[in-house]
């Protein structure tokens, strides 16, 4: 018997269900999980029968309910010890850039929509400059982080896949989506998070998801 349930979206695409999946993962938190696919129009009734704002991912753990990816990320680490840094100074940074990741980029996020199955495929168009500052600024918050912060290991704090590394999990999906090259240091960033088992685990199950639940408005992005 789990302990409670975790509803997330179609995996290929719902970029903040990632957030909340690998938060309850790292946890360890026993809970079953539900996935609602999509409606290709952007309004999934099911969901709203289920979450109170009616989005992905919502989590109910031993009688609490959680919803929005940020708040499920605090949760989950009140129920496990190091999932964001001990150090104040790390802690305060990482909580700072997760709540940006939370809040901002919207240029990118609406231009660069989730697809675990597009794999290094630039938009024709190009990007904007808007795009680009977002780009740039993101570039920037994950070399300042590995260089003051990461030195123990290949993640944003070091050897520990965090909090914060959750919450740009999605981003790193774009990017290499999107065939984006930021620096190097970023580059090597990127690379480690995708290899990460969590994150590799989602990649297997989002391929097999059925067919049907593909739709045109993320697949036929130019």
């Amino acid at each position: 018997m789990s302990d409670g349930i975790l509803v997330i979206g179609t995996r290929r695409y719902s970029s903040w269900s990632l957030r909340g999946w690998l938060a309850v993962r790292l946890a360890g938190l026993d809970v079953r999980e539900q996935v609602i696919p999509l409606a290709d129009n952007g309004e999934t009734a099911a969901i709203r029968t289920i979450s109170p704002n009616g989005k992905v991912p919502y989590l109910e753990h031993c009688g609490v309910a959680v919803w929005e990816s940020l708040a499920i990320c605090e949760y989950c680490a009140e129920q496990a010890a190091g999932l964001w840094p001990a150090d104040p100074r790390q802690r305060a940074y990482a909580r700072s850039i997760s709540a940006e990741m939370h809040a901002g980029f919207r240029a990118l996020r609406q231009a660069m929509p989730m697809n675990t199955g597009r794999e290094n495929t630039p938009l024709v168009a190009g990007t904007t400059q808007d795009i680009d500052a977002e780009i740039s600024r993101i570039d920037g918050i994950w070399t300042e982080a590995r260089l003051d912060f990461g030195a123990g290991g290949p993640f944003l704090f070091g050897a520990t896949f965090g909090m914060a590394d959750v919450m740009f999990a999605p981003i790193v999906s774009r990017f290499l989506s999107y065939g984006i090259s930021p620096s190097p240091e970023s580059q090597a960033y990127m690379t480690a998070v995708r290899a990460h088992p969590l994150v590799d685990e989602w990649y297997q199950k989002a391929a097999q998801e059925p067919k049907e639940w593909r739709q045109a408005r993320f697949e036929d992005i130019a």
